[in-house]
């Protein structure tokens, strides 16, 4: 199975998401977008206690962090959803992680979310609390709706607001894989005990 992890905003918590996602399941990683560095594949790849994922080369890497579609034009380079190709994972899950949020532009015409119609996955969709964010979920998720995007469930990442939990919930009608909470310190022992937690809704 394969599983693209997208979010509401640029700094929901989707790296996290990712690598404790790719050590629940000791799937692949990859992130088919980077715009930046550090790298959010080496986040990942220190995060991980197993030996068995692999880190997967990005097919776009970019210098400045910023949208994809702007860091592409500094770089002077075309990005397409449509020419993306899926690594070889043969018998293997496969972490996806976007860049930024669902509609987050590739270039003038594409968002980060067509990136899902070049092979079979579903949607992680993560979300953390903010004012305005049952906005910003339920706006995401009316859109992964239209575009028939097919929807795992939401891990809500960061403080916890139940009230604003359970809305978003009740109207998204989608299953919540994992809550994780504001913790200290993100290191290898806090994604493995994530990782227990989630392995069995996946």
């Amino acid at each position: 199975m394969n599983y693209f992890v997208t979010a509401i905003g640029t700094d929901s918590g989707k790296t996290l998401v990712s690598a404790i996602l790719t050590e629940a399941l000791h799937a692949d990683y990859w992130k088919p977008v980077q715009a930046g560095f550090p790298k959010d594949s080496e986040a990942v790849e220190a995060l991980l206690s197993n030996t068995t994922s692999k880190i997967l080369p990005e097919q776009y890497v970019l210098n400045t962090p910023a949208s994809p579609h702007y860091a592409a034009e500094v770089d002077r380079v075309s990005i397409h959803a449509k020419e993306m190709t899926l690594p070889f994972t043969k018998n293997r899950h496969l972490i996806i992680e976007g860049a930024g949020g669902a509609l987050v532009p590739l270039n003038d015409k594409e968002f980060v979310i067509d990136i899902t119609n070049n092979f079979p996955c579903e949607v992680i969709l993560v979300c953390n609390l903010y004012l305005g964010s049952i906005n910003h979920s339920l706006l995401t998720l009316n859109e992964l709706k239209h575009r028939n995007v097919k929807v795992k469930g939401i891990i809500f990442n960061g403080p916890s607001n139940p009230s604003s939990e359970s809305i978003i919930v009740k109207h998204a009608q989608l299953p919540v894989l994992l809550n994780i909470k504001q913790e200290e310190k993100i290191n290898k022992e806090v994604v493995r005990k994530y990782a227990s937690i989630v392995r069995e809704q996946l």
